[in-house]
């Protein structure tokens, strides 16, 4: 049987969409958690907001 692998699949969520009474966009990566413990930030386009917001790593 195969080993489990080091890399993830995380979804990322928008932080300022929730604020503003709006729907927050989603989005789905991979990550190595063995050299990237802590939680994932990237600035992704949200397209109810019209523009690139910060989304983070949903627990």
């Amino acid at each position: 049987m195969a080993k489990k692998g080091k890399v993830k699949i995380i979804t990322l969520e928008c932080t300022e969409a929730r604020k503003e009474g709006k729907p927050p966009s989603r989005y789905t990566t991979a990550k190595n958690t063995q050299t990237h413990p802590e939680r994932l930030e990237k600035k992704k386009y949200n397209p109810s907001l019209r523009r690139h917001t910060v989304h983070r790593e949903l627990k």
